[in-house]
């Protein structure tokens, strides 16, 4: 083979690679939207429905169990039950053994940084997060700070006093790459108006 052909050979090869990643990369993007669209109406029957949970796809292995809304930066995900990498695909999970929202303790919420948590990054201490349940009751919390922590020495709690919020995704934010380090939102429920 001459240099020529080689050079060329490998130009094709590395231009259908470079297609390859960028086609794999838009393809989560439009799964995650579309996702969320299939979300929202499967949630709203599930509110509608007084909080049975309705799948959103009929081979579904979750459901929708809260929509966590930021009202500063119009930000808005419905979250599922579970924080399986299934579930991740699609939106924002509920991670197992903590609380729901409005409950005592902390309810955690995981999702990928660069598709349903990537609003994370501009929410600010001080910040209302909305969640609403599946069972249409909605709880308000205010943003009280955020850490960068390693994944597996986070420090939440889910037996902590109070009723908290924390949503929780990858960090950096805008690394192409795995890691072990999570970005990590911490929110406490607002009191109830008297």
């Amino acid at each position: 083979m001459t240099p020529r052909r080689l050079v060329i050979g490998t130009a094709i090869t590395l231009g259908l690679t470079g297609a390859a990643l960028m086609g794999d990369a838009a393809w989560i993007q439009v799964k995650a939207a579309v996702a969320q669209v299939l979300l929202d109406r499967a949630f709203a029957e599930t509110v509608a429905a007084g909080g049975m949970p309705v799948k959103p796809w009929g081979w579904a292995d979750t459901w929708p169990v809260a929509r966590i809304r930021v009202p500063r930066i119009d930000a808005s995900a419905v979250a599922l039950e579970g924080s399986s990498g299934q579930a991740l695909a699609f939106g924002p999970g509920h991670v197992e053994e903590t609380p729901v929202a409005g409950e005592p303790g902390t309810a955690v919420y995981a999702a990928h940084r660069d598709t349903h948590f990537a609003f994370l990054g501009q929410v600010r201490v001080g910040d209302r997060i909305d969640v609403t349940r599946a069972d249409g009751l909605t709880f308000t919390y205010r943003v009280t700070g955020m850490e960068v922590v390693d994944f597996d020495k986070s420090g939440i709690d889910a037996t902590a006093p109070g009723r908290n919020l924390v949503l929780a995704t990858c960090w950096p934010l805008n690394a192409l790459t795995h890691g072990p380090l999570r970005y990590v939102v911490h929110a406490t429920m607002e009191p109830e108006p008297s």
